[in-house]
C-alpha cells in the first residue's frame, strides 16, 4: 500500500509577509489585488480569515469586511525563492514529488528507508525542517491515496499532522460536507444538494451510472473518492506533461472586464507552478463554462515559451476574442499550459497555430 504525504504551506504568501514585516504579525493581512479597483484576494492570513476573508474573494469586498485589513502587493520572486527552500527539504525524503503549486506538494515516500518506513515521521521531520529553513509553518496530510492525503492536511489547519489509516477512511469520508471534496466545487456542490447529497455517506449511497447520468465523466471521480479510492499516481516532474487550475466562481461573471481581472490571479498561479517546477510552456489553453454550462476551449501554440503571469494574459487576449465572453455570463474560468519543457531548454521554435 502507497504512503502519500500532502504538504500544504499555511496562509503562504501571508506568513511570508509577515515573516518578512514583523510588524505585520497577529494583524489580519490579504496578499492580492487592489481594493480601490476590481482586485481580488490572492492569500489571506489567519487573522483575516477570522473575518471571513478567503482567496478568490474580491478585495472591495475584504475591505469592508474588514477595515483593519492591511492589503500588500504579491512578491511571486520570493515567494519562488522560499518555495525552492521547501522543495529542498522534500528531496531529503522522496524523488517522487508531484508540486501543486509554490506552496503545496505531494510525496510518495512508499520506497523511502527513512524514519523507519514511517511516513507520519518522515511527515514530522519535513514539517521541522520546513520551518527551520524558512520559518514558515506547514501542515501535511498522511494517507495510501492523494485524495485523502489531501484532506488530511486541511483537517488540522493551521501548522497540523493527521493521519488517515485505511480503515478509518470511509468513516472518515461519510461525515465530511460534500463541498470539502477536492473537485467539488460550488457549482456542483448546489446540484448535489438538490438530489440529497449532503456528505460522503449520501454520496456513497449512489451507483457509478447514476452519478455519470447527472455529472458526466466526473460522476467515475465522485464514486471512487466516496469509497476512498484513489489510483492517481505521484507525478513527479520529470513525467508532467501539462499544469492548471480553474476556478467556479460564486456569482456569474457578466462582463468582458470582470472574465479579465478573474484571470489575473489565475494566471499568477499558474506562472508560480511553472516557476516552481522551473518549467516554461508554449501551449496555453482556456477553459470557459458559460452561465447555461456549454463548455468550450480555446488553444493556441507560441513560437516561444511563457513563464510569466503578463506573458500568459498576453496569450489569453486573443483567446478571449474567440469566445462569447462579455455577451454570456460565465460560471467558470480554466487555464492550463502544455508543450512544458525545462526553462534552461526553452527557446524558439515555429508557430504552430
Amino acid at each position: 500500500m502507497r504512503k502519500i504525504i500532502h504538504v500544504d504551506m499555511d496562509a503562504f504568501y501571508a506568513s511570508v509577509e509577515q515573516r518578512d514585516r514583523p510588524e505585520l504579525r497577529g494583524r489580519p493581512v490579504v496578499v492580492g489585488g487592489d481594493p480601490a479597483g476590481r482586485g481580488v484576494v490572492a492569500a489571506a492570513s489567519y487573522e483575516a480569515r477570522r473575518f471571513g476573508i478567503h482567496s478568490a474573494m474580491p478585495a472591495a469586498r475584504a475591505a469592508r469586511a474588514c477595515p483593519d485589513l492591511v492589503f500588500l502587493r504579491p512578491r511571486f520572486d520570493v515567494y519562488r525563492a522560499v518555495s525552492r527552500q521547501i522543495h529542498a527539504v522534500f528531496r531529503r525524503y522522496t524523488e517522487w514529488i508531484e508540486p501543486l503549486s509554490l506552496d503545496e506538494a505531494y510525496l510518495d515516500v512508499s520506497e523511502s528507508p527513512l524514519c523507519h518506513g514511517s511516513a507520519t515521521l518522515m511527515a514530522r521531520e519535513i514539517k521541522a525542517g520546513v520551518l527551520e529553513q524558512t520559518g514558515l509553518v506547514a501542515s501535511a496530510g498522511i494517507s495510501y491515496n492523494k485524495f485523502l492525503a489531501k484532506l488530511a492536511s486541511d483537517y488540522d489547519k493551521p501548522d497540523g499532522l493527521f493521519v488517515i489509516e485505511p480503515e478509518q477512511a470511509l468513516a472518515f469520508i461519510d461525515t465530511l460536507p460534500v463541498g470539502a471534496f477536492h473537485g467539488v466545487g460550488p457549482a456542483t456542490e448546489r446540484r448535489m444538494r438538490d438530489r440529497g447529497i449532503e456528505t460522503g455517506h449520501d454520496l456513497r449511497g449512489y451507483e457509478r451510472h447514476q452519478l455519470v447520468d447527472w455529472f458526466g465523466k466526473a460522476g467515475f471521480h465522485y464514486h471512487d473518492i466516496a469509497r476512498g479510492i484513489d489510483q492517481r499516481p505521484v507525478v513527479s516532474e520529470r513525467t508532467r506533461k501539462s499544469l492548471g487550475h480553474e476556478t467556479t466562481y460564486p456569482q456569474d461573471l457578466d462582463s468582458r472586464t470582470l472574465v479579465e481581472e478573474a484571470l489575473v490571479p489565475l494566471a499568477e498561479r499558474v506562472a508560480g507552478d511553472l516557476a516552481a517546477r522551473h518549467l516554461a510552456a508554449r501551449t496555453v489553453t482556456l477553459k470557459v463554462k458559460y452561465a447555461d454550462f456549454e463548455l468550450i476551449t480555446r488553444r493556441r501554440t507560441f513560437r516561444r515559451s511563457l513563464t510569466a503571469a503578463e506573458e500568459l494574459l498576453g496569450a489569453l487576449s486573443p483567446l478571449l476574442d474567440d469566445t462569447a465572453v462579455g455577451h454570456r455570463a460565465v460560471r467558470l474560468l480554466g487555464l492550463t499550459c502544455s508543450g512544458l519543457e525545462p526553462t534552461a531548454l526553452a527557446g524558439a521554435q515555429l508557430d504552430l497555430t
